[in-house]
């Protein structure tokens, strides 16, 4: 009973409690706000998504600009790395060819031009003498007997007649120059093949050099490229002549000697004698406003200077003389009456110091020089200690050595050649530069005239094996094996030898035309040799006999 009271009692309580009209206006605003709240929610889960979103793009973001850094960062550092490797790379290229000059420097010094001396060497380098028939000795000695030695009197002939005239022409040219203004000329030289006995193609032209000297007070003071200053590789071989007061120190001016007061003006450099010196300058055939002898002036006074003389004199002769090549300055012709002509090259030249070293104006046509870097510059001729070397030589040798045949067939070959297919880079200069390594490093015995085939294919292999190297060094330059006997100077036995083949290297057709030309030559030996034979003797055919030069 009493359980039954307080149930019915509990429901009574839980009635009035939960009924709507007790609290009417609380539980009226549950709903709502629970709508209002979900709504809410709603928006702040719409904005945590877009902020959710833009996050996420700021991050992506971020990722790809550090992606972007990062690749920069990477090729700078490669880039780095490839300039690294690099600048290793060219400093051990400059090392290695340092060590490569040095090393060649060294081996030119012990072997200056291999002339190819061993026969192994010399066999496997005359590749263009396969298939080729080369003529015998027998040959060889008959065409030498009946092309060439006939020539050797008309040239002694020509030379006594050439050497007298010039003497008689220079003697008239001093009469009509200045001796108070105009350049002194002195005694002239013969140098060239006509004076070394080895010319053979006609016409014969007689080489002549003319040494001359500026007038009192002034003097020519000289500087070639291996005297110390830094020479372009195309001015190898060059010098420049300097004229300057004999009382005049080597920067051309004497007050450098002594110190000037304040008040007192050196005469030299005073602006009002620049016009006088300028003149006086050009008065001594220099360069335009410099004190450098100009190879083209001195030329135009050398051709000014023998007009005159041989209007002086042409009374006393039965012959015309004139110029004949407008681009060899020193060119001349004799010509006579009958219609015979004799040619010859008077050419002034500049004595090196005190030795018998050259520079010359003008080479004759065809010959070693190629245009000049300018005027002011000179080219060395080393002429006379040719000739000497070979008068030297000829008399260590046996008798009737076949030297100079060698070098009269190989010249009259190379020039047949050339007038068959044009000319070549080859001259005779380098002709003879072949046979005079040759006659340094082979024994004196290996010259006896039964061996003038073997040394006349020495020549032509060794100059095979030059052009294939593209490298011909001068005889003279660099050699430091010249003989003492000689009195040549010192300065150019240490210089950088100088190669006559390097204008090959810069011009390939030139080169291609010179090996087509070579090659032409040995194919046609035996053809160009027996064009002159009518018959091969049965006697003498163990040399030839002829004079030792």
């Amino acid at each position: 009973m009493p359980m039954g009271i307080f149930r019915v009692c509990l429901v009574v309580i839980t009635a009035i409690v939960n009924h709507p009209l007790l609290f009417p206006k609380e539980n009226g605003t549950v709903l709502e706000n629970t709508e209002e709240i979900i709504q809410k929610m709603k928006e702040r889960e719409e904005i945590l998504r877009l902020e959710k979103l833009r996050l996420e793009q700021e991050i992506e973001g971020q990722e790809a600009a550090q992606k972007v850094l990062e690749k920069a960062a990477k090729v700078v550092e490669d880039v780095k790395e490839e300039k690294v490797q690099w600048d290793m790379w060219t400093a051990l290229s400059m090392v290695i060819f340092l060590l490569i000059e040095l090393w060649r420097q060294d081996f030119q010094e012990g072997n200056w031009q291999d002339t190819g001396a061993d026969e192994d060497d010399m066999a496997v380098l005359g590749k263009a003498f396969k298939g080729v028939a080369f003529p015998d000795k027998a040959v060889l000695a008959s065409f030498y007997e009946k092309r060439i030695l006939g020539t050797t009197g008309d040239m002694a002939r020509m030379r006594e007649m050439v050497e007298g005239f010039a003497d008689d022409l220079l003697e008239a040219l001093r009469s009509v120059c200045n001796r108070d203004a105009d350049m002194e000329v002195e005694d002239c030289m013969g140098v060239g093949s006509m004076y070394e006995n080895w010319r053979v193609r006609k016409p014969f032209v007689c080489d002549l050099i003319v040494p001359f000297a500026p007038p009192e007070p002034y003097c020519f003071r000289s500087q070639i490229w291996c005297s110390g200053d830094s020479f372009p590789p195309d001015e190898q071989g060059y010098g420049t002549i300097k004229v300057c007061r004999a009382d005049e120190d080597e920067t051309g001016c004497i007050c450098d000697k002594t110190k000037l007061g304040e008040d007192m003006l050196c005469l030299l450099h005073s602006q009002g004698n620049t016009t006088r010196l300028s003149s006086e300058m050009e008065d001594l055939l220099c360069f335009k406003n410099t004190q450098y002898l100009d190879a083209d002036q001195v030329m135009k006074w050398f051709q000014i200077a023998v007009t005159k003389a041989w209007n002086k004199i042409s009374h006393k002769y039965e012959f015309d003389l004139s110029f004949s090549l407008l681009d060899s300055p020193g060119a001349l012709k004799i010509k006579f009456r009958s219609g015979k002509s004799i040619a010859f090259n008077l050419t002034p030249v500049v004595q090196y110091e005190n030795s018998d070293v050259y520079f010359i104006s003008h080479f004759p046509r065809n010959c070693l020089a190629a245009d000049l870097p300018s005027s002011t510059h000179w080219f060395l001729t080393f002429a006379v200690y040719e000739r000497r070397f070979i008068q030297m030589i000829s008399k260590m040798l046996p008798a009737n050595a076949c030297h100079v045949s060698c070098l009269q067939i190989l010249s009259f070959l190379h020039g047949k050649q050339c007038s068959l297919t044009g000319p070549s880079g080859l001259t005779n200069y380098h002709l003879k530069t072949v046979l005079l390594h040759l006659l340094q490093t082979r024994p004196s015995q290996d010259w006896a005239p039964e061996k003038l085939e073997a040394r006349l294919q020495d020549m032509l292999k060794f100059l095979e094996k030059c052009l294939h190297e593209k490298k011909l060094y001068h005889f003279f330059i660099g050699n430091g094996k010249v003989p003492a006997e000689l009195g040549f100077p010192i300065i150019f036995q240490r210089a950088e030898p100088l190669n006559l083949f390097r204008p090959f290297v810069l011009h390939r057709d030139v080169y291609r035309k010179t090996i087509d030309t070579f090659h032409e030559m040995l194919r046609n030996t035996s053809a160009l040799i027996s064009e002159y034979m009518v018959h091969i003797p049965h006697v003498q055919t163990n040399g030839i006999h002829k004079e030792s030069v």
